[in-house]
């Protein structure tokens, strides 16, 4: 059975994979950027929890990151195209369906990164914290 951080990455997954980018979870940077941009989820860390007595709970802020690619002459705009699908998609149910307490977004510092022979990518990590509880640090 998996834990609820896995549940959590997942559906933050899932929803990712529902864009138009290419979603990806944990994998390295493919040698060709999608058309409609790509995405990386990287699970991140959990933190350290605040806990409570009675019942005995651990309250995580885990922050975890995407990785957001995109290539080409109008990078600029599939960028921010897709730094705003990102956003909606997180903002349509911020508890993932009762799995988390809270899901937020924070800004992105985007980058030009040059390739030889080929268009420049335009990325960034957007960190996302995922507010949730539960009653074992490792379940």
């Amino acid at each position: 059975m998996p834990t609820p951080r896995e549940t959590i990455l997942a559906a933050l997954h899932a929803r990712l994979s529902a864009l138009s980018a290419t979603a990806l979870r944990g994998d390295v940077l493919p040698e060709r950027v999608p058309a409609a941009g790509l995405l990386i989820l990287r699970d991140g860390e959990p933190g350290e929890p605040e806990v409570t007595l009675s019942p005995l709970r651990y309250h995580y802020q885990h922050r975890a990151e995407i990785e957001a690619v995109v290539q080409g002459a109008t990078r600029d705009a599939a960028f921010d195209t897709l730094c705003a699908s990102i956003g909606a998609a997180i903002a349509a149910d911020r508890t993932m369906g009762g799995l988390c307490d809270w899901v937020e977004a924070e800004a992105p510092r985007p980058v030009d990164l040059p390739v030889e022979g080929a268009a420049s990518l335009k990325a960034a990590v957007i960190p996302i914290v995922l507010h949730y509880s539960t009653a074992d640090p490792l379940g």
